[in-house]
């Protein structure tokens, strides 16, 4: 199966991915910043360079946009028909550095916060306000994530995920 887009438009399209401050991302800051909450952004000092960083919770979030980081059952985690090698390796690839990401941070006393993008294009208030709540609770788990079923599922998986 070819391509329905020329190589020249595929590779413009691929060049306008981002990796920061995508719209999902901003869509998290602003509501965040709106609850009063302050941080930092994409600290390099720290595993995997958080979206943000809140040092005073001692918590770190990641925005991740469903179709890189494989969310499970959302309607926007699809696969290239084209070069399916490519893509799964692709895949698989990104999965094994957010899990070794997110045992650095956790060893190293951080919590976890993970938000998938598809969860912000439906509610970036209710998911900020999920958030907040478990960041000032201050409370276990190391871990949670805040997704397309619109409720916080918190994930105890311990130090070896």
């Amino acid at each position: 199966m070819t391509d329905v887009v020329s190589p020249e438009v595929r590779s413009r399209m691929m060049a306008g991915i981002r990796g920061r401050d995508t719209q999902p991302e901003l869509l998290l800051r602003r509501a965040m910043h709106a609850r009063g909450f302050r941080f930092r952004l994409h600290r390099k000092d720290l595993p995997g360079s958080p979206d943000l960083v809140f040092p005073r919770y001692r918590v770190v979030v990641f925005v991740h946009g469903c179709f890189w980081h494989r969310h499970e059952g959302c309607r926007y985690t699809t696969t290239p028909k084209t070069r399916i090698d490519f893509w799964q390796a692709k895949f698989e690839a990104n999965l094994a550095r957010d899990q070794k990401v997110e045992e650095a941070l956790a060893c190293a006393g951080w919590r976890i916060a993970i938000v998938w993008e598809c969860a912000l294009r439906h509610d970036a208030g209710r998911i900020a306000s999920e958030l907040a709540e478990w960041m000032s609770a201050g409370i276990s788990p190391v871990r949670v994530e805040l997704g397309s079923q619109r409720k916080v599922l918190p994930v105890n998986t311990g130090p070896h995920w």
